[in-house]
């Protein structure tokens, strides 16, 4: 009862970091139980997660991931196809992606570069781009048909938030890489991205697969929210393993280390 009330003292306010680390840290510890029932089950969860550029989507797939077996659950971000990519069907380098038995896939941008990035800025033709709009929705039910678990998350941040982040970025050298040139591109062409991600909302958005919309103006918040509901969507149970008992370690035996001197260490500079 303590944790739902301070859930709704939060709500609307500006999360306190306590709070924020306590709840982040509580769900990463059902996001470790999810993935041992997938792995225990053998389910197959594909996640893709879409929005603006800066909109905190690199933000929450660092937080899922950050206490999970990467042999479990792993990354896909695709660089740009090459000129072989092209010529092949337009889904097939995703679908080489896709889980095996037991995996859970986090799509970092998605097949859905086609319905923003390449159709905004003309790196499909209109044909390619009324093409995917026609076959992405078949192509989503083949691979739920299929017994892949799909979940969509669209992170929405609005233009004044976009544009601080935007400048956060060019400051920090640390951060900069995140701006590409298409980034910078895409801030002169916001209207032409809501449009396309409004008809990519209204084809796409099957009952088979839903876009969840994940308000991302406050990230902390973003952060909890979207795995807060990532957790709903699939029913599993604590397989958490049993304390190890650690075995006696071998005996030496007459081993003997070899010299220190024979060995190249790093200097200890601190």
């Amino acid at each position: 009862m303590k944790d739902e009330k301070d859930k709704k003292d939060h709500k609307g306010k500006k999360l306190k970091n306590k709070f924020y680390e306590k709840e982040l840290a509580r769900m990463q510890r059902e996001l470790v139980k999810l993935q041992e029932w997938i792995k225990a089950k053998g389910l197959k969860v594909v996640v893709i997660f879409e929005g603006r550029d800066a909109a905190g989507k690199g933000g929450v797939i660092k937080r899922i991931t950050q206490n999970l077996n990467p042999r479990v659950c792993r990354v896909v971000a695709l660089a740009t196809p090459t000129e072989k990519e092209k010529a092949q069907w337009y889904f097939q380098r995703y679908v080489a992606q896709l889980p095996c038995a037991g995996e859970m896939v986090l799509f970092d941008r998605s097949w859905y570069n086609r319905a923003g990035v390449e159709h905004v800025m003309g790196f499909c033709t209109k044909e390619e781009y009324k093409e995917f709009l026609f076959s992405c929705p078949e192509f989503e039910r083949m691979i739920i048909r299929s017994g892949i678990i799909l979940v969509k998350y669209w992170f929405s941040v609005s233009d004044d938030e976009q544009e601080k982040r935007f400048q956060s970025r060019m400051t920090d050298p640390v951060r900069r890489w995140k701006l590409s040139p298409m980034d910078l591109q895409s801030r002169s062409k916001w209207v032409d991205y809501s449009k396309a991600k409004d008809v990519m909302m209204k084809s796409t958005d099957i009952k088979e697969a839903r876009w969840n919309v994940v308000n991302a103006d406050d990230k902390k918040r973003a952060r909890l929210n979207c795995i807060h509901h990532l957790l709903t969507l699939i029913s599993y149970k604590d397989l958490t393993p049993q304390p190890i008992k650690m075995p006696p370690r071998q005996r030496k035996e007459g081993y003997k280390r070899p010299p220190i001197d024979s060995q190249h260490f790093v200097p200890e500079v601190y």
